[in-house]
């Protein structure tokens, strides 16, 4: 397993992580494709840990807290400092007006019912899972530096901010010399390459590592969507349990990119889903990538992802398949871009 160190922290993560949100399955959203139960994700982390893939993905909302339950429980076997835990919050947990954002009250009765659940003294990398344009992003802060001072979080990171979210709060915890966030959590994938348009720049720039989620976009590019395949009318697209939603991802777009997978997977011999996570690993800035996986076998599949690089010719065909036409004012920086491109930061 390759370890690349989290932004400018002094942490160091497996390439390759674990996400958890396939566990549990307590409400609609989730039900359509979340149903891993304890055994079977006591059995997942085992072979995960067997790898060196010692990062734990999860959030309070995901199946309302028993992902995180289910988690607790399949790492009870294990030394807790041999593997790290990321969870989240911000999002509604609950009824009452006060149980969402990321305000001090919220924060600090979700961080006790995450280390409740997953069972730990503390969180390794406790992410906002959106920005909360309602409370003070001096108060978000101030409170995430409360919680790594009295050692419940060791590093924090924010998640699906847009750049002047992220830029903005890292001035603040510049300004009161508080805690920066050091990771992005950020959707990423072939079908979809928004990030790199200011986000990429800007983890660049601060030394913010991204943890990409989703990076086969809601299963579009697993291998069951295909230009000569019939769409599925079952999974967990087909069932609305994709995170990345329809309107994201066009149909003939994908079929562009599953058009060049398919060729680089014949090329080196790998599957289109482990060219698609390989082609993420050799993007500046990603620190890691998070896995999904409802058994062992998928699991397993996803791990060959590593130990091996495409080469210069298949990157760049997997570029151009994906490339879409930028928005204002990315297309004129490019058109007028003198500069060398900036340095790959990992």
């Amino acid at each position: 397993m390759e370890y690349r160190q989290l932004g400018a922290s002094g942490l160091f993560v497996p390439v390759l992580s674990f996400g958890t949100a396939t566990f549990g399955g307590s409400n609609d959203f989730f039900k359509a494709w979340a149903s891993t139960d304890v055994a079977e994700a006591t059995r997942l982390v085992d072979i995960c840990m067997e790898a060196g893939v010692n990062l734990f993905d999860t959030a309070d909302i995901y199946s309302d807290g028993l992902s995180e339950n289910i988690l607790g429980k399949a790492i009870s076997h294990l030394q807790r400092d041999k593997l790290l835990l990321s969870s989240k919050a911000t999002f509604t947990f609950g009824d009452a007006p006060n149980n969402q954002g990321s305000s001090r009250h919220h924060l600090l009765k979700q961080i006790e019912g995450s280390l409740t659940r997953l069972k730990t003294d503390y969180i390794d990398i406790y992410h906002m899972h959106g920005f909360d344009g309602n409370t003070p992003v001096e108060e978000t802060l101030r409170t995430l530096d409360d919680l790594v001072q009295s050692g419940k979080v060791r590093y924090i990171a924010a998640s699906n901010f847009s750049g002047w979210h992220l830029m903005k709060s890292q001035a603040v915890s510049e300004k009161y010399r508080w805690n920066k966030y050091v990771a992005h959590q950020v959707y990423y994938s072939l079908t979809n390459r928004e990030y790199e348009w200011e986000l990429m720049p800007l983890g660049i720039d601060q030394k913010v590592g991204a943890i990409v989620w989703s990076p086969l976009a809601g299963g579009r590019l697993g291998g069951k969507f295909s230009r000569s395949k019939d769409w599925p009318n079952t999974g967990r697209v087909s069932d609305g349990g994709s995170p990345v939603p329809e309107s994201a991802v066009e149909k003939e777009h994908l079929f562009k990119i599953t058009d060049a997978l398919e060729d680089v997977a014949e090329e080196t011999g790998k599957s289109v889903p482990q060219v698609a996570i390989n082609w993420l690993l050799q993007r500046p800035t990603v620190s890691s990538v998070i896995i999904g996986a409802r058994n062992e076998e998928q699991l397993k599949q996803n791990l060959e992802a590593i130990g091996w690089n495409l080469t210069t010719d298949q990157v760049k065909k997997l570029d151009e398949a994906s490339e879409v036409a930028t928005i204002y004012p990315y297309w004129h920086q490019r058109q007028n871009l003198t500069l060398n491109p900036p340095p790959k930061f990992y």
